[in-house]
């Protein structure tokens, strides 16, 4: 075990999660607590709630945060490349493999995304919106006018979060769902009324966003209901947790070093979930973590540098 850094000053730190009740908020109570644990009396944390997309990012660009948590990362790639992030870094990556997949009614004469350009009739389409705001808005969308689908000639319903559009899917009040968080049971329950089809984006699609950065990923035969073969669609993987790139080094240091040192209290909170199906992928790996979609802060560069190959401790978090 390497020694354990602690803070010689009282800090009050301001975390930006999600809505409340999901992986981020999560994430940022973690950091946080093991945080205020080596942090002198008087040390304050706040999380603060949000949309966790890019109102997370001017969150921390007019400093209502010092820390957040945002995904996918390839969004997060993304918006670097287009100078979007201007005075963040990146602490670390929370694992989680999650695409951005196209599911239809079977009855839909549709093999690919681009066939819903000729469709008969407009669509009933679920989503979430492109506000701006919605980073799967926003992805679903490009991907959309890119395979030549003109979306002012269909019915979209917005959901903030994906699982409202999937049961309306699911219930057969949509013909189309454009959406992510594959892992969790709601998706599981899409054909509940009638065969569903998968559609890949295709290669227009697929090559426009790997051009800005924005990777693709498959999704395996079988892991959907129905989904009889490989599908290749956008990847919407991994938390990005990033800071402001003049978060004091000693902080910066001390919050990647509990991520890597006290990763399992997070990973406890998951393992009651097989690793293919959980919201984290466990365990995380801290060569993993360090690949960040834009540059690391220095001082949480060196504590990825610092504790390479170094042991867990063998204290025993409080979740299992």
């Amino acid at each position: 075990m390497t020694t354990e850094p602690r803070l010689d000053r009282p800090v009050t730190l301001h975390f930006r999660g999600d809505w409340g009740q999901a992986n981020m908020h999560r994430m940022c109570g973690w950091i946080a607590q093991e945080i205020g644990d080596r942090a002198p009396e008087g040390s304050q944390f706040a999380i603060w709630s949000g949309r966790g997309g890019r109102d997370t990012i001017a969150a921390l660009q007019a400093r209502e945060a010092d820390v957040a948590v945002l995904t996918p990362t390839a969004a997060v790639r993304m918006l670097h490349r287009a100078g979007e992030l201007e005075g963040l870094a990146a602490l670390g990556v929370v694992g989680q493999r999650d695409r951005l997949v196209v599911a239809v009614d079977a009855s839909l004469p549709v093999a690919t995304v681009a066939d819903l350009a000729q469709a008969d009739r407009p669509l009933r389409i679920t989503t979430s919106p492109d506000d701006g705001v919605n980073l799967i808005g926003l992805a679903a969308y490009r991907a959309l006018r890119l395979a030549g689908v003109d979306t002012d000639r269909h019915a979209f319903s917005y959901y903030e979060r994906p699982f409202p559009a999937i049961a309306r899917f699911a219930d057969g009040e949509a013909d189309v769902l454009i959406h992510e968080a594959i892992m969790t049971p709601h998706w599981q329950r899409i054909d509940r009324v009638r065969p569903v089809r998968y559609l890949p984006w295709g290669d227009a699609v697929l090559d426009g966003f790997e051009a800005e950065g924005w990777g693709r990923a498959v999704v395996p035969a079988g892991y959907l209901p129905g989904l009889a073969e490989d599908l290749t669609t956008l990847d919407f993987s991994d938390f990005a947790v990033l800071c402001h790139e003049d978060l004091a080094d000693d902080v910066a240091y001390l919050a990647t070093w509990c991520m890597v040192q006290t990763r399992r209290a997070l990973e406890v909170q998951y393992a009651h979930i097989p690793p293919d199906r959980s919201p984290v992928t466990y365990p995380l790996v801290p060569a993993d973590m360090a690949r960040t979609p834009l540059p690391l802060h220095p001082a949480a560069a060196k504590a990825y540098d610092d504790l390479a190959g170094a042991q867990l401790p063998d204290d025993a978090p409080i979740w299992s």
